[in-house]
């Protein structure tokens, strides 16, 4: 080759491969109450995040993005290494919230409550009358257990854990 010396195409082409091969194992992000992902491969707890709070981020910005600011018709309340997000219309119980240890946001966690602000694939789970029909959304779990009282279904893989207890389900996000 005239113009271009070989050594210089080939490292342009792997740098091209290299990006491409990136651009393919990034996760899509999944902001619970606006993204509408259909797909249980599409989740992954590193991606997902409760009003911009994701997993790993500092309890500054949590108690600022969760406790600070005002969210639409959501009461917040911080109890001790829990940030927990009640509806105000009914405040039976916290909806949705994180754990926040050594400094880092480690949990997020939604539950039936939740429902009708999340979007996707999860407010069909949250809305589940059964483990057969959350098996049927995201497919056969990692591990489980499942008893007369309800059903722990464990995606590890993508981080997840999902609590079915009849009429309550719980669907906790941690880091794999």
């Amino acid at each position: 080759m005239r113009g271009i010396p070989c050594r210089w195409l080939c490292a342009l082409l792997i740098l091209c491969l290299a990006s491409l091969a990136g651009g393919v194992a990034i996760a899509k992000k999944y902001e619970l109450t606006r993204n509408n992902v259909k797909e249980p491969q599409d989740i992954d707890a590193t991606q997902v995040s409760l009003y911009g709070i994701k997993l790993g981020d500092s309890e500054v910005d949590a108690v600022e993005e969760l406790v600070n600011e005002k969210i639409s018709g959501i009461k917040v309340e911080q109890e001790g290494t829990f940030i927990l997000l009640w509806d105000q219309n009914k405040p039976v119980g916290a909806m949705a919230g994180v754990r926040v240890m050594d400094g880092k946001v480690d949990l997020i966690f939604i539950n039936n409550r939740f429902a009708y602000k999340t979007r996707g694939i999860f407010r069909r789970v949250l809305t589940s009358s059964s483990t057969k029909e959350i098996r049927d959304l995201l497919g056969k779990e990692d591990y489980g257990d499942e008893n007369v009282m309800g059903a722990m279904l464990k995606y590890e893989q993508q981080g997840f854990l999902v609590n079915f207890l009849g009429r309550d389900v719980n669907v906790e996000f941690e880091l794999p």
